[in-house]
């Protein structure tokens, strides 16, 4: 969000307000305004989404905005309404579901019933919005707009990360795989270790670090001791400086079962790192099978050891599929692009308001999730 209010031009102001999040929201909105930002924290979070409402609509009163960007169920739902009663075109933008629980679904639930009532939806893949259109959205009022990478984040990696990474082992590999994500069952965690498992009888030398936290974090170090693989699969947890250890693997392993844009993806390949994942989602949108990557079914650690075996076949066809990857985010993935891309959607939000008064009737559901980005263009 930072990376795409940074390269919307002048013309557009851009504030940022959250709900707290039990304070988790702190670290973001400081940064926001230590970047010139207007940035706030609701003092009302759920249950009291009545007079988060209320706040909210001050706000956006105060900050002059003229169009209101939603991300999360929560900021769907109380963010339409504030729209609405300051009469504003509102959008929200759908980066994947996961379905990991039944509380999760609930909340999923909520999200794309209040996509219904936006004035458009962006998705960040493709596949996303033909979910979204399944959901029964209308498909004129959805857009397909991809995140974004900064490619400068990885242009001089830190060579003592490579060792870093090494005396995460108990006997250093020489080939490193890599992966990273929330520890939870859409994310397939289970299924690399599996294919570890099948690897180490045939290639010892390959070592895997999984850097996420996550409910199943327990789970996966027993199914890790249980195959036998405690010197060889890396557990690190959530680590701040990902970026620079991204660089310095030798490859980068997706096994999810259900995926929007996988940012992990856009990231290794921004750092000239290749792919291994699975063929869900956004994702075969980006990994281009033999090009940039390799692509595998879900759900299967046999094809995805064998993938792995693959790619480590030849270095030197690693390291082209790499570079291949860079030159992909370097066309398609940059802030620059995505930002033209914001401009025209915004601008013709704006230009159009008479295209919102037939969802100002519809304006009462059940309120009851994450976080939202006003966009304030100047009037």
């Amino acid at each position: 969000m930072l990376g795409l209010a940074e390269n919307l031009p002048s013309e557009f102001r851009n504030a940022f307000i959250s709900f707290s999040e039990d304070g988790r929201c702190a670290d973001f909105l400081n940064r926001a305004e230590k970047r010139g930002f207007h940035a706030r924290m609701l003092r009302f979070d759920t249950p009291r989404l009545i007079s988060s409402l209320h706040e909210l609509t001050v706000l956006l009163r105060d900050f002059e905005t003229d169009i209101l960007c939603c991300r999360g169920y929560k900021a769907n739902l109380v963010g339409r309404l504030a729209a609405r009663k300051i009469g504003i075109p509102v959008f929200a933008v759908s980066h994947g579901w996961t379905s990991e629980n039944l509380k999760v679904r609930a909340y999923e639930a909520l999200e794309y019933f209040g996509f219904r009532f936006m004035d458009r939806v962006v998705c960040v893949s493709q596949s996303q919005a033909e979910k979204v259109c399944r959901k029964g959205i209308a498909r004129e009022r959805v857009v397909t707009i991809p995140d974004a990478v900064q490619t400068n984040r990885f242009a001089h990696p830190d060579p003592t990360y490579r060792q870093v990474l090494r005396r995460f082992f108990a006997r250093p590999p020489s080939r490193i795989v890599g992966a990273a994500g929330r520890l939870s069952r859409e994310k397939g965690f289970g299924i690399l270790v599996e294919a570890a498992a099948r690897l180490k009888r045939t290639n010892p030398d390959i070592g895997f670090v999984l850097f996420g936290e996550g409910v199943l974090r327990h789970k996966l170090a027993q199914q890790i001791t249980a195959r036998g693989l405690d010197e060889t699969f890396v557990l690190a947890g959530f680590r701040s400086d990902l970026d620079q250890f991204l660089p310095h693997l030798d490859l980068v392993a997706l096994p999810s079962f259900t995926e929007g844009l996988p940012n992990v993806v856009l990231e290794a390949f921004a750092a000239a790192v290749p792919v291994v994942a699975s063929a869900v989602g956004g994702t075969p949108e980006i990994v281009r099978s033999g090009e940039n990557g390799l692509l595998v079914p879900p759900g299967n650690p046999e094809a995805l050891a064998q993938a792995i075996r693959n790619m480590f076949a030849s270095e030197s066809r690693c390291k082209e599929m790499g570079r291949s990857g860079r030159e992909l985010i370097r066309e398609r993935f940059t802030f620059k692009a995505q930002s033209l891309a914001y401009q025209e959607l915004l601008k013709g939000l704006v230009s159009q308001p008479d295209g919102l008064r037939e969802h100002q009737a519809q304006d009462s559901y059940p309120l009851s999730a994450t976080e939202y980005l006003a966009i304030a263009g100047k009037k």
